[in-house]
């Protein structure tokens, strides 16, 4: 795969609509052409502490920001037609769906690429976990501790040139 959007997306609290960061690397011929990274004003407008103590984003992140489909607007003829490689696509996409039909969006056919699935073939049982950070590692790219969106979407794009 040479041509493809890395996508990281972070939720605010356990909804699948609140979408609060949206991170794409753009791929194009095996090479990183461009870097995207945008706060989302999540719905619901709440910030869990499980989520915040897991991806560090908070209100202060958001409150400012743009609607999702405002950012959408922004992003998607960036990414075209080009696969979404993602890390755990089915919870990706369930994010994606929901935010789509929660705005009333015509959600597109995306083509998703999980990085998660290509490692269990891959790799199978020689890595401890499928974990994004132990899959980054494997491959060459360090995470480093609580790592920020774009960090992540980096990380993906990465595997994917590594082993897909």
């Amino acid at each position: 795969m040479i041509d493809f959007a890395a996508i990281e997306i972070e939720t605010a609290n356990h909804q699948p609509t609140s979408i609060c960061s949206v991170s794409i690397i753009m791929v194009r011929h095996g090479q990183v052409v461009e870097r995207i990274h945008r706060w989302v004003r999540p719905v619901p407008n709440f910030y869990s502490r499980c989520h915040t103590e897991a991806h560090g984003i908070s209100a202060r992140h958001t409150d400012a920001a743009e609607v999702f489909p405002r950012v959408w607007d922004e992003v998607a003829p960036i990414i075209g037609g080009l696969p979404l490689v993602v890390y755990n696509s089915h919870l990706k996409e369930t994010y994606l769906r929901a935010v789509f039909s929660d705005y009333d969006m015509l959600y597109p056919n995306f083509q998703f690429e999980c990085v998660c699935c290509a490692s269990r073939k891959r790799f199978g049982s020689q890595l401890p976990n499928h974990s994004l950070s132990v899959l980054a590692a494997k491959c060459g790219f360090e995470l480093g501790e609580c790592p920020q969106p774009i960090t992540k979407a980096e990380a993906v794009a990465h595997i994917a040139l590594k082993i897909m």
